[in-house]
């Protein structure tokens, strides 16, 4: 007699997803389909509202307000600007606007800042004069960077030294200087920036060798162009030393400064003996130098 035995139940084990296991919370960190279609929609919203504004008159420049410069030359600026009124502060050409301020001779450098809705704000960096170019009766005013800023009447801008200047040069408002005079106006650059205790009436620039002629006539031998700003600062602490009858003081070497003094000697004087025929001989000139010490 045969046992029945029980028939064995058939199972079924599901089998472990390999890319769940290995990345279980990557599917929550992706964006939904309707997150992206979202996202998509705001962008081009925003897009919309960008050309929107860009061709319509919302954000129209309505003011052009400068600052950094005198009033004259914030109205020539703004004067400048006029054909931008009206157009959107997004659409302004701002290469193109930069480009027709620092070519103004008074313009050294421009920035801008949109300031929504209707105003343009300019800040105005402008040239720094330092000299007057003397050429016969003709006089022009130049900057810093070797620009020439405008023509001027005779007499104006006393304050600032003079160059003296041949007939063959040509000076036009807005055009570099000939770089021949960028020497000296290298001499006189650093002036705007110190306290120097003397007016400058000129400056020469003779065989590499620079010269300010003080309105005392006093000069100030710089010599090359190295080093001088240090050589105005000695020349600076030194011309509140000298005496009345100093004729020059010479910087060219900065830490051994000298002051010269010319003085006239006659001959001695003829006694009445001697004979008629002798001629007495003409004054001569002694250079006199000091080593001036700057130190207290």
């Amino acid at each position: 007699m045969r046992l029945a035995l029980p028939r064995p139940e058939s199972a079924v084990v599901p089998l472990a997803n390999k890319r769940s296991q290995t990345h279980p919370a990557r599917s929550r960190l992706l964006p939904s389909g309707r997150s992206i279609l979202v996202a998509f929609a705001l962008l081009i919203g925003a897009a919309a509202a960008y050309l929107v504004a860009r061709d319509t008159s919302v954000f129209a420049v309505r003011k052009v307000s400068v600052s950094g410069v005198s009033p004259a030359l914030a109205s020539q600026v703004r004067s400048a600007l006029q054909k931008d009124l009206g157009t959107s502060l997004l659409r302004i050409d701002l290469a193109r606007a930069r480009t027709t301020l620092t070519a103004m001779p008074s313009v050294l450098s421009v920035s801008f800042d949109r300031a929504f809705p209707h105003t343009l704000r300019v800040v105005v960096v402008p040239e720094r004069p330092v000299a007057v170019v003397r050429q016969g009766g003709a006089s022009w005013l130049v900057s810093a960077h070797g620009r020439v800023m405008a023509s001027l009447a005779h007499g104006a801008w006393a304050a600032l030294p003079r160059i003296w200047i041949g007939k063959g040069v040509s000076f036009s408002a807005g055009t570099p200087v000939d770089p021949s005079l960028l020497p000296a106006l290298q001499a006189v650059t650093p002036l705007a920036a110190m306290r120097f205790p003397a007016r400058i009436i000129a400056v020469r620039a003779t065989k590499g060798e620079l010269t300010l002629t003080l309105r005392s006539g006093v000069e100030v031998r710089l010599g090359d162009q190295r080093d001088i700003p240090l050589k105005l600062a000695v020349a600076a602490n030194v011309l509140p030393l000298i005496d009345s009858t100093t004729r020059y003081v010479d910087v060219s070497v900065p830490d051994r400064p000298v002051s010269g003094t010319v003085l006239d000697t006659a001959p001695p004087v003829v006694k009445a003996e001697q004979p008629a025929s002798v001629t007495p001989t003409l004054k001569s000139q002694v250079e006199v130098k000091t080593l001036v010490s700057t130190t207290p």
